[in-house]
């Protein structure tokens, strides 16, 4: 298999000395670690549908089917090399590691760590306000290696690209990402009140709902954070809040009990003004 790997790369490291345009090859190949058979499926995967364009038969052009392939793809390689690396695990645990290491927020990082939000072909505003986009066009460079290359070329790219560069699947497996549990856990421990103020966001045109999650504690505002869903917004704001907690040079239990008895002392106070003001009529 390795053998006729070579073969191939060297065929078309052949064919590129007759073709005008080498640029896209070689940009493509400091990204994937080999030279696309279909560069066409490349350079689609890059293109977001705030830039279709019409093929010859009249069908709109972009990621969006590519991303869906890529999308079932990672979930199936993630899953493959997980039950490889940790044969004794039960089911939970492979489907909660998975979930860390395919998750929105991952994605994009390592999208734009390869530096595909420098390569996608979107309008300006899209690119501005939806950073998704740049996790989706990941997904969708993973189905254009599927189909140009099949799986295992699909899952080297996975393991020597990605995952040995930027996740540690040990680590992930050994660290406790549950965020808003954590800090639940904490409220408790230190007798605080805990609310979560979730929203949807105001939709934009090409965008996917988002949501915006506040952490409030003892009626101060902490940790904020955006997501795709309620649950990935909290998380994200949880997150910061215990980051935020962290790093308090001082007491902030002892602050937030007394912020949390002036929160009741007022409520008193107007429960009482309230009743005098209803005797009074």
């Amino acid at each position: 298999m390795e053998a006729k790997r070579l073969i191939s790369d060297l065929l078309i490291r052949i064919r590129l000395l007759t073709v005008r345009q080498k640029e896209p090859y070689l940009l493509f190949h400091s990204i994937l670690g080999f030279y696309p058979n279909k560069l066409e499926l490349y350079q689609q995967a890059l293109r977001h549908k705030s830039q279709s364009v019409r093929s010859d038969s009249g069908m709109l052009v972009n990621n969006e089917r590519l991303e869906y392939l890529g999308d079932a793809v990672l979930n199936v390689l993630v899953a493959d090399i997980l039950f490889k690396q940790f044969p004794t695990s039960n089911e939970d645990f492979l489907t909660r590691n998975r979930s860390k290491i395919v998750q929105r927020h991952s994605l994009n990082k390592i999208a734009m760590a390869l530096g595909l939000d420098k390569l996608i072909v979107s309008a300006a505003q899209t690119e501005g306000v939806h950073h998704s986009i740049y996790g989706n066009a990941l997904e969708a460079l993973i189905g254009a290696i599927y189909l140009d290359q099949g799986y295992r070329r699909c899952k080297r790219f996975l393991e020597k690209k990605i995952l040995e560069r930027y996740i540690d699947i040990e680590r992930v497996a050994s660290t406790d990402l549950n965020f808003k549990s954590a800090l639940l856990e904490w409220s408790q421990r230190e007798k605080v009140s805990l609310e979560f103020e979730t929203h949807e966001l105001e939709r934009q045109e090409i965008e996917e709902a988002r949501f915006k999650a506040i952490v409030q504690i003892n009626g101060i505002t902490f940790g904020e954070g955006e997501g795709l869903s309620k649950k990935e917004a909290q998380q994200l704001a949880s997150k910061y809040t215990l980051e935020q907690i962290r790093e308090y040079p001082g007491n902030l239990t002892e602050l937030l009990r007394e912020s949390g008895n002036t929160i009741i002392e007022e409520k008193s106070l107007l429960k009482e003004t309230e009743e005098t003001s209803d005797s009074g009529k």
